[in-house]
């Protein structure tokens, strides 16, 4: 029997961006069940009272959007007890390897050539088109997963806020939650408590300089014109959600109804 969570998030010490993604309304007038279906950052600093916490949620399925560069940075997840771990990358490991060394290690100059004028939001933008576009069969492992058995289940990548905000958005979409509840959970990313660290190389002020900090801001934000340019990308490959389900992820309106059976009350 699953653990309901309480109204008021934990305060976990180890985990960023956690929380339960239930009570969102759909546009039937139901809602997203709660204590099936939680996002966080990675697992790997989770402390013992976090884990006795994720324990205690009686999870099935921790699925974990890292990549193999992403582990080596942070770490494997905490092993819950019998919680099934399933690795599903959502970014190749060499793509974009140079620029975050960059990130973490680049001085003013180079931040500035990578990232001023827009460049950051850019890259941000056309990396939420192309997860929509190219991760398809990832999307639709992840919703047949949740359809047959996998839940409760926890969503993650390294800050909970991209690779796991664009499939909790997937999920969200395929049991028919309403777009503004997808974005307006999407942008709680934004919380102070919630944020990603930034680690810089250097431990001098100018490592973290209001100017770096400014640069930085479009990679570790959550906009909602990130995640309306992966919509965006739906309707313009496929003409729509229900297409873009059916034909682009594979899911057969018998799945459809299994994965709303679910997640929803």
């Amino acid at each position: 029997m699953t653990q309901q969570i309480p109204s008021t998030e934990p305060e976990l010490a180890g985990v960023r961006n956690f929380r339960d993604v239930g009570g969102l309304p759909t546009v039937d007038g139901r809602r997203v069940r709660h204590g099936v279906l939680f996002r966080s950052g990675h697992l790997a600093h989770a402390t013992a009272e976090d884990a006795a916490f994720l324990a205690s949620l009686g999870l099935h399925t921790v699925f974990d959007f890292r990549n193999a560069a992403d582990q080596k940075l942070e770490g494997p997840d905490v092993e819950l007890p019998g919680v099934r771990n399933v690795n599903l990358p959502l970014s190749d490991p060499a793509d974009g390897a140079e620029f975050w060394k960059m990130v973490r290690d680049g001085d003013l100059d180079q931040l500035r050539s990578i990232l001023a004028d827009g460049k950051g939001a850019d890259r941000m933008i056309a990396s939420y088109r192309l997860i929509i576009k190219e991760r398809t069969a990832e999307h639709s492992r992840v919703l047949r997963a949740l359809a047959d058995d996998s839940v409760p289940a926890l969503m993650h990548c390294a800050a909970g806020k991209d690779r796991a905000g664009l499939s909790v958005a997937v999920t969200l979409l395929a049991v028919g939650v309403e777009r503004d509840a997808i974005v307006d959970d999407y942008l709680k990313s934004n919380a102070k408590h919630r944020r990603y660290k930034v680690h810089r190389s250097g431990s001098s002020a100018s490592a973290y300089s209001p100017e770096v900090m400014e640069l930085l801001s479009p990679l570790f934000d959550a906009r909602a014109e990130y995640l309306s340019a992966a919509f965006e990308t739906v309707e313009e490959t496929w003409g729509g959600v229900d297409p873009y389900l059916e034909q682009g992820l594979g899911l057969t309106p018998e799945i459809r109804e299994r994965l709303r059976e679910r997640l929803l009350d």
